[in-house]
Order: C-alpha cells, then structure tokens, then sequence
C-alpha cells in the first residue's frame, strides 16, 4: 500500500513539472521572420549550424519563425531583443541561430538552425 502512495505521488508531481516546463519553455520562443532570401529562393534550416548539415526544411521570405533564443558565438537572442532592430540583426548576422520547428508538419517538432544574415526580428 505504501508503495502505491509514494508511486502515485511522483507520478502526480512528475506531470505537474512537465506542465509548468512546457508552459515557462513556451514563453521564451523569440519570433523572427526570413528575409532578403534571394528571389525564388528559400532559406534551409538545417539539423547542425553549418551549411554543410542535413537540411531539415526550407522557408521563403516571410515566413515567421519560432527561435530558441540561442544562437552560436554565445550570442542569445534575449538578450538583445531590447535594442533596435537593425543593431539585433547586425549582432547575429553571421551566425547560426536555434529554431523550433516541424519540417514534416505532423506534430514532431525539433530544433534546427537558421543562418542569421537571413532573419530579422518579427
């Protein structure tokens, strides 16, 4: 009896962490859009910060994107999300920056990376 008690109650506690975890991760997503992807075509998303990793998707100029907020060279989109765009942009444009996304669209979202000369603050 006194093992079914201590098991139900980590379960409980267990679900009540992953329910606050989701909801405080949620909240620190930055929204940064694609832009200045030459005409025709599409920024790529890749599974590791460099251009030679396995492309997970592709989005056209316009597309808003879901950021971590990490971004490589210890630079984190957060924290200069204060400042004007045009100073944001120019602090990550050469590097490679975390995004949340679903590149099958069926719900299995996974982090890639985006190259930051081709996004800017939504």
């Amino acid at each position: 009896m006194k093992f079914r008690f201590h098991a139900a109650t980590a379960l409980a506690v267990a679900s009540t962490v992953l329910v606050f975890t989701g909801q405080s991760h949620a909240t620190v997503f930055a929204a940064w859009q694609v832009t200045n992807v030459p005409f025709g075509d599409t920024l790529n998303v890749r599974k590791y910060p460099a251009g030679s990793s396995l492309k997970q998707a592709a989005y056209p100029n316009g597309a808003v994107l879901q950021m971590t907020g990490k971004c490589t060279g210890g630079r984190n989109l957060l924290d200069i999300a204060d400042q004007p765009a045009w100073k944001q942009k120019q602090k990550i444009r050469y590097r490679w920056c975390e995004v949340w996304h679903d590149p099958a669209r069926n719900g299995n979202f996974v982090t890639g990376w985006a190259y930051g000369k081709y996004i800017t603050p939504h």
